[in-house]
């Protein structure tokens, strides 16, 4: 049996390397170019706090440095429970508030056909806390479903 590596169908990024209160204030992940991908996936791993919350957005925006953002609609579910998921909820540009606790999972998916409107190519994932109480944490992006696969797909921070 061979087995396929994620890395297959699409390219793994750091977009906050884990640390204590990670989601401290206002966050933003690096700025992805999604150009080539077809579809943007955010997992905030959530380790150890158990009161911060923060409300999540994505943004799309116009260069590399965020100069101007456009709130985009996504998709998430929450793993808050070992290993329960719940169901994929559809998220406004407005986000949605993460639960209180630790060891927690929020995946967040972009189809980037959303950037179209915006004429924007580039995407980040913003945290905003809601309840100031450190977490330990991190996110990593995955830019999957290459719109030109090859062996080794190129870097997509900007």
């Amino acid at each position: 049996m061979s087995l396929m590596p994620l890395s297959s169908v699409g390219i793994w990024e750091m977009g906050i390397a884990p640390v204590a209160d990670f989601a401290d204030t206002t966050q933003y992940t690096d700025i992805f170019n999604a150009t080539n991908y077809k579809q943007t996936t955010f997992l905030i791993v959530k380790g150890v706090g158990t009161t911060g919350t923060s409300t999540i957005t994505v943004e799309a925006c116009d260069d590399t440095s965020g100069s101007n953002v456009s709130a985009v609609a996504f998709r998430y579910r929450a793993c808050t429970t070992l290993d329960t998921w719940g169901a994929l909820t559809d998220a406004t540009s407005s986000g949605f508030t993460t639960t209180a606790g630790s060891n927690q999972l929020y995946e967040i998916v972009v189809d980037n056909d959303v950037l179209g409107a915006s004429g924007y190519k580039y995407l980040r994932l913003k945290m905003v806390e809601v309840v100031n109480s450190p977490v330990l944490g991190g996110v990593l992006v995955h830019l999957g479903q290459p719109r030109y696969p090859q062996a080794t797909q190129p870097s997509a921070i900007v």
